[in-house]
């Protein structure tokens, strides 16, 4: 996703931008990310069990944007340097021993996503975003580092290298715009635990069918997810933002204009005169705070749209509770929170 100007303070991870950064700064998104209220609990729940020392098929070749890294072992020190790598790890069962900071968020466990599975541990802070601290990483002595939702370079991954075997971002893709499920996959195989981490991913498939299925009333229905970053500014997600790919799969549709006005961006940047854009079946708003969403209320042309004379848009705060984070963050953790929450509203 992306974050903009001033509004997404609170939003999770960074998607970023393709040309729009000019104008628009990086996305927080992460907080970021479901199965059922039975397969939620169960992702959100430790297994007493799991522990590194439980990985297989080591040796192991984990190829990445740098090439491939060996890893010998079973990794039982972990570092996460990706805004979002945590959730992956911590939902195969591993606790990392430090994390990335992010505008002082602490993001890697303020989400009740993922709070019960750090099972009151606490990561060494080791950097901010991508300035990553190697003197704090090399003092914490892991056996792994993990890069996945990271912008880190070159140069950094050859220096991490050094203090130890460092998996960086997926292959294919732009950074911070690889999907959940490979970030997921490529965690799994470092660790040892790809048999998990397929398990994982064919749950929130499974789930995602089945709501789909038990929801007829979504299909073929236009949908659009918007972030109001200033008053009068909307920035409008592309069809292959993970937010929208997410409601798509539960039978919801992108409209052409939609799909036209983004073009290769990740999200289209608009003015009030033309929410007629985004006058859909079902508009999701994800807002800041309360006062957005009245400041959203509030413009002129959006009381114009049939969507808000017929009340069918979604206000998704990314706290209080989190579940705007929730879909942004589109992780392997906190889509199972998201769509608990989300599937209702948009049903009502």
């Amino acid at each position: 996703m992306l974050t903009f100007p001033s509004s997404t303070v609170h939003s999770p991870v960074v998607h970023r931008p393709r040309s729009v950064a000019a104008r628009m700064t990086a996305v927080l998104a992460a907080a970021v990310l479901a199965v059922t209220g039975c397969a939620s609990t169960e992702t959100a729940t430790p297994d007493p069990q799991s522990s590194a020392s439980t990985g297989t098929g080591f040796p192991v070749s984990v190829s990445h944007k740098y090439g491939a890294t060996e890893i010998k072992a079973a990794p039982a020190r972990v570092v996460t340097l990706g805004l979002s790598d945590q959730d992956p790890v911590l939902a195969l069962g591993v606790v990392p021993v430090g994390a990335i900071d992010w505008f002082l968020e602490r993001p890697y466990g303020k989400w009740p996503w993922a709070q019960p599975l750090w099972a009151g541990k606490t990561p060494e802070i080791v950097g901010e975003r991508d300035e990553f601290n190697l003197e704090k990483v090399a003092a914490l002595k892991p056996d792994l580092i993990i890069g996945l939702y990271s912008g880190m370079s070159k140069d950094q991954y050859d220096k991490l290298s050094k203090i130890a075997p460092t998996v960086a971002q997926p292959v294919g893709f732009d950074d911070y715009a690889a999907p959940w499920q490979d970030m997921t996959r490529l965690a799994g195989k470092a660790l040892g635990r790809e048999a998990k981490a397929e398990e994982l991913i064919a749950a929130i498939d499974a789930q995602l069918a089945k709501l789909a299925a038990g929801h007829p009333e979504f299909a073929g229905k236009s949908v659009a997810v918007v972030e109001p970053y200033e008053p009068g500014k909307y920035a409008v997600f592309a069809p292959d933002d993970p937010k929208v790919v997410l409601l798509t799969k539960l039978g919801f549709t992108v409209p052409k204009p939609i799909v036209d006005a983004v073009g290769n961006e990740y999200a289209a940047e608009i003015g009030s005169e033309q929410l007629s854009l985004v006058d859909v079946d079902k508009l999701v708003f994800l807002t800041a705070d309360a006062k957005t969403e009245s400041t959203v209320k509030a413009d002129k042309v959006y009381g114009t749209l049939a969507v808000a004379k017929e009340n069918r848009a979604v206000f998704l705060p990314y706290e209080e509770p989190p579940l705007g984070a929730a879909l942004s963050f589109s992780t392997v953790l906190s889509i199972p929170y998201a769509l608990d929450q989300l599937v209702p509203l948009l049903s009502e």
